[in-house]
Formats: C-alpha cells, structure tokens, sequence
C-alpha cells in the first residue's frame, strides 16, 4: 500500500501538532482528516503541496499548511512538498514561473541582462514581481491538478494491483485445498 511508503516520510500528528508555528491553528489541528492516509486526503495534499511549491510567497509551508487545513486535506504532505523549492531549484523554477507570467500577460521580458547578485533583484523586483506571480499560479495550478490525478491514478492502480493479488492468491490456496493428496506406502499405490 501506498500507505506504507508516505508514513515513512512524513512527521507524525503529535509532533505537527506541538509545533509552535503550527499550534497557532488550535483546534482546527484535531481534525482526523488531516492526518489520513487515503486517497483523497494524500492526492489533495498533493495539489496543495505543488501549488504552494510554485508560487513565489514568503511563507510557503504556512500558506500549505493553513491551505491543507481549510481543504481538509493531508497536512504532512502538503507541507513536506514545498521543500520541491529549495535554493537549487528556486532559481530554474521561479524563472519558468515568470517566462510562463510574461507568456500569460502579453508582455515581453524587460529586465535587462540577468545578474547574480541581491542589488540586481532589489532592482528588477519591482517590474517582475506580477509576472512571476501571475505564472507561479498558473504554473502551481496545471502542476498541482496533475499530480492530483496522477496521485489518485497511482493510488486506484495500487489497490486493484492489490486486489488482483489476493485474488490470485486465494484461488492458489483453493486450487491447492481441492487437489487430492497423494500419499505413498512406497510401493507406488496410494494408501
């Protein structure tokens, strides 16, 4: 089960729920449905997790949090994902997210040659700020729906792959219970 293979990764509820950041949410933190592991918590947790990942707010594991918590989705999940953007893969992401902003506004990049350093960002930031919000939510969106049907894909395979196993396996054990036994006395006849 996939089950298995997510409780392996994720925190459990105990020490989600006596985080400091996270205990601001109270009561809200009690709700069963936010540490279940079935299909629909764990492929919404997915959506909430990847649309958190691509959209350049401050707060990302916050946001996935108190979004995870409104949706009643998986809560681990969800804020485990956000760590697909960590300073390797901020720059490559962030970039397609306003490559796909500027592409979704009309608009023609405007920034001037690409520089690496903060003064250059504290520069530009105000030019590219909507564009890149605009496409980290259009990015986070497609992202985010398509793991959600691949998760639920992934999930319904598992449980009839599951299924057809025991299936097999009960008719062995049927076949193997009706077949007679053939014990021998040594002389090749049977008893």
């Amino acid at each position: 089960m996939p089950k298995h293979l997510i409780r392996k990764f994720t925190p459990d509820h105990v020490s989600l729920k006596n985080n400091r950041v996270l205990r601001l949410f109270g009561r809200l933190l009690h709700d069963p449905n936010l540490f279940h592991l079935n299909r629909r918590s764990v492929s919404g947790g997915f959506f909430v997790g990847m649309l958190c990942a691509f959209v350049p707010i401050f707060p990302q594991m916050l946001t996935a949090g108190a979004l995870a918590i409104l949706l009643r989705v998986n809560l681990p999940i969800s804020v485990a994902l956000v760590w697909i953007t960590n300073p390797v893969t901020i720059p490559p992401m962030f970039y397609a997210c306003y490559r796909v902003g500027l592409w979704v506004m009309g608009e023609e990049a405007s920034i001037g040659e690409f520089q690496m350093s903060m003064e250059w960002l504290e520069s530009v930031l105000g030019q590219i700020w909507w564009p890149l919000l605009t496409g980290g939510l259009v990015v986070g969106l497609v992202v985010g729906a398509l793991s959600f049907m691949l998760m639920r894909m992934f999930w319904r395979w598992h449980v009839l792959r599951q299924l057809a196993r025991r299936r097999e396996q009960r008719q062995q054990n049927a076949s193997a219970a009706l077949k007679p036994s053939t014990a021998t006395d040594g002389t090749g006849t049977a008893d």
